[in-house]
């Protein structure tokens, strides 16, 4: 029987709970009390330790919650309980999405889109330069070290495409930027 309430409870929390996690804690509060799983008191304890561990507070608390009144079997429910229903509508979104994508008028869109996304990050990377090397409009100061290091990133940055032939990955500009950062600012 508490596997019956443990899904159903769970389900009812993963279907109505819209407004991210603290819009859900109302609804997991008034689920667990009115079964009678936890007490209100434990119950803002978990809030605060599913706050602090990694994942998303309603799996915390529905993984918890089952775990404490019935076991393995009781986590594993509820915690599918909780993440079902979001899992069956982003399915659902994927499917019809994949149909739309076919739709020449669509590709269309978002071919006409890329420049537009294009240009808007290229915007923001040569406003974040100019505004770190050179300061803002009223206050125009030069920061020498911003320079160089921008310098650097672009040199590492064109010389891998002529030397690797396909460039360097942005995850690893971003690593090598970090560590620059750390050594220039941290240190120096």
């Amino acid at each position: 029987m508490i596997y019956f309430d443990l899904l159903f409870g769970f389900l009812k929390v993963g279907l109505f709970a819209f407004g991210g996690a603290y819009g859900a804690i109302p609804l997991i509060r008034d689920v667990v009390l009115s079964y009678g799983w936890i007490e209100d008191e434990m119950l803002t304890y978990m809030i605060a330790v599913s706050e602090s561990t990694p994942g998303p507070i309603m799996v915390n608390l529905a993984t918890y919650v089952g775990s404490s009144q019935a076991g393995f079997w009781g986590a594993l429910i509820a915690t599918t309980a909780v993440v079902l229903p979001s899992f069956i509508i982003i399915l659902l979104i994927m499917v019809l999405l994949k149909k739309l994508l076919k739709d020449p008028y669509v590709q269309a869109i978002l071919r006409g889109l890329k420049p537009c996304i294009i240009g808007i990050i290229l915007a923001t990377g040569v406003f974040m330069i100019l505004q770190h090397c050179f300061g803002s409009i009223r206050e125009l100061t030069v920061n020498i070290t911003a320079i160089f290091m921008t310098a650097v990133l672009a040199v590492i940055y064109f010389g891998s495409r002529k030397v690797l032939k396909k460039g360097i990955s942005p995850i690893g500009l971003i690593g090598i930027s970090a560590v620059a950062g750390i050594i220039v600012y941290g240190f120096v």
